[in-house]
């Protein structure tokens, strides 16, 4: 089965250029505001997004996108309501790919079968779980591909080539490679490092892969575009809503905005040769 990530990929490929990746997480800093957000994104440039499941202990994740969860949290935000805000956006979107990212926690006491299916219900294309290795695939990655949803997993500068076949196994959609050690949005990415193991993985598999943790800024974007078949921008997104909240951190008129200001500046820089 062709999936919208399928779609969006080729015809990317078709085009010559890599996808913009978008991360931002549901709810943050409060659910109108996300929604907002959300269904900007594409007009803004975006070709995938990333849509954040808040969670009380995200223990990849550095701290701009633990505030998100928090902030999203602290609003009563519930995994209800991420399924919601896909399901509204499908309304006026049909072909964005959005891939909903996280911890199985939450989608354990959901819990999977119900989760899965409501999530390929409300319109979700795929599933990135953090914490839930190839050993463990009868629990979630299985489920989500009957289910008809794409399952990527995280390769990182440490999977070597005796783990990538196993990493690799039943996953979908994109390869997501971790282009740094550590959590999120902590440092930044070598460019001839990442070309390295990206061309390392190519060898490996025919799926895309996508670059991620540490993409901040327009360079950066434009560099690792051109070695790999996406960019992911997730801190630097959740960021930029940070810096508009007030000081009881409460969303202004500049927050949606300021996000979607970002992502058309990272997409030009994807697009100019």
């Amino acid at each position: 089965m062709t999936t919208r990530i399928d779609r969006r990929f080729a015809e990317l490929r078709a085009e010559g250029r890599p996808a913009l990746v978008t991360f931002i997480t549901a709810g943050d800093p409060d659910l109108d505001t996300s929604r907002a957000i959300l269904d900007g994104l594409p007009a803004a440039g975006a070709d995938v997004i990333e849509l954040g499941m808040p969670f009380s202990d995200p223990m990849a994740d550095g701290p701009s996108v633990q505030a998100s969860s928090q902030r999203a949290l602290a609003g009563g935000h519930k995994m209800a309501m991420t399924l919601e805000l896909v399901q509204e956006f499908r309304k006026g979107d049909n072909d964005t790919p959005i891939v909903l990212m996280g911890y199985y926690n939450p989608i354990y006491v959901y819990p999977v079968a119900e989760f899965v299916a409501d999530a390929a219900a409300a319109g979700v294309d795929g599933l990135i779980v953090v914490d839930v290795p190839p050993e463990a695939d009868d629990e979630l990655c299985l489920p989500a591909l009957d289910a008809g949803l794409n399952f990527i997993r995280l390769a990182t500068p440490t999977t070597d080539d005796k783990r990538l076949p196993r990493v690799l196994q039943n996953t979908s959609g994109f390869v997501y490679y971790v282009s740094i050690t550590g959590i999120t949005g902590t440092k930044a990415p070598e460019v001839s490092r990442v070309a390295d193991h990206v061309a390392r993985i190519r060898q490996a598999t025919d799926l895309p892969i996508a670059v991620g943790f540490g993409v901040k800024t327009p360079e950066q974007a434009r560099a690792i575009g051109a070695v790999s078949d996406g960019v992911v921008v997730g801190s630097a997104l959740v960021d930029a809503i940070a810096r508009t909240l007030d000081e009881e951190g409460r969303a202004s008129a500049e927050t949606a905005s300021g996000v979607h200001q970002l992502v058309s500046t990272l997409a030009q820089a994807l697009r100019s040769p």
